[in-house]
């Protein structure tokens, strides 16, 4: 299968899961935390939602330099506003990989704070880093939920929440 195909097959699938986890957020813990350490739900939610953008971010640019960056999360109050971020995350990366040229995958793409160099890879690799913090940060949400005693919707199969397929 070419790159963009799978890289496409690869981003739906797991959206679908990304969904079932936003949409199990209560209104009423986006401001917990499970330690003073750890982000609230509510801004690790929405850099989950956001997280597909990074596939056009990768794509479109050729370096992140957190210095020159002011990110600060969207202000959401819900589950569907989570879900909307995502949606429109989602149709950017979906839209960049579908216009992309495989040729420049192959191209250096640098993560930066000012002068310091953090790492410097392919942009392919970039697109595949950013499906992993999908993947990574998710399953931090899934330990806030648990925490909580929120049912965790199955990723790859049932969770103990579910039943026994």
């Amino acid at each position: 299968m070419a790159t963009i195909p799978a890289l496409l097959q690869e981003m739906a699938r797991e959206a679908e899961t990304t969904r079932k986890m936003l949409s199990r957020i209560p209104a009423d813990k986006l401001d917990w935390r499970p330690h003073p350490k750890s982000m609230d739900m509510r801004t690790l939610a929405v850099h989950i939602a956001e997280l597909p953008s990074w596939t056009k971010m990768a794509i479109e640019t050729n370096e992140l330099d957190f210095a020159g960056m002011d990110w600060t999360p969207t202000p959401v109050s819900n589950a569907e506003e989570l879900l909307a971020i995502h949606e429109k995350a989602l149709q950017e990366g979906i839209s960049s990989l579908e216009q992309a040229d495989e040729s420049t995958f192959g191209q250096p793409w640098t993560l930066r704070t000012g002068d310091q160099i953090h790492a410097v890879n392919p942009k392919s690799e970039v697109i595949r880093m950013s499906y992993n913090q999908i993947v990574h940060h998710r399953a931090q949400l899934g330990v806030y939920l648990r925490l909580l005693d929120i049912p965790i919707p199955g990723s790859y199969g049932p969770s103990a929440d579910e039943p026994s397929m």
